[in-house]
């Protein structure tokens, strides 16, 4: 169960498997939008803890086996785009800036992100995509609310 978790579906099977992961949780926030969950703090704060927590968990859970940080894991990079996406009205445009944004930052790793991998088992496999979901959004809301997107 929790290789089927940590693997997204086994999506972290598939080579290139983090950037599918992401293009996923893109589809799905995409078809999502007309409920725009991720608009109301309540659920998207439930919705957003439910998965960091499962996520760790599962991160946690399959070190073990594939050791740390193995490239099979992608529920990191589903959590990281979640998080970049949160309290962000959801549109094309928007949900591919905020892809390569967070695609940037995670690949690329600056401002502390790379230090976010060094703490320890699952944690340290989300927190770095957590950290550049949260880059994301800053940057997104940021565009937003000076109505480049």
């Amino acid at each position: 169960m929790f290789k089927l978790i940590a693997t997204v579906l086994g999506i972290g099977y598939v080579k290139g498997g983090g950037t599918v992961a992401a293009v996923a949780c893109c589809v799905l926030l995409y078809l999502a939008r007309p409920g725009g969950v991720l608009l109301h703090l309540g659920p998207a704060a439930l919705l957003t803890a439910g998965l960091l927590g499962v996520g760790t968990l599962a991160a946690q859970r399959v070190e073990g086996v594939w050791g740390k940080d193995s490239y099979r894991v992608v529920i990191d990079e589903v959590a990281g785009m979640w998080v970049g996406m949160l309290l962000v009205p959801i549109t094309g445009p928007r949900l591919l800036v905020g892809l390569v944004l967070f695609r940037f930052f995670d690949i690329v790793k600056p401002l502390f992100i790379r230090k976010m991998e060094q703490l320890p088992g699952g944690v340290g496999v989300m927190m770095d995509d957590v950290l550049a979901g949260i880059y994301t959004n800053v940057l997104l809301q940021a565009a937003v609310h000076l109505g480049y997107l």
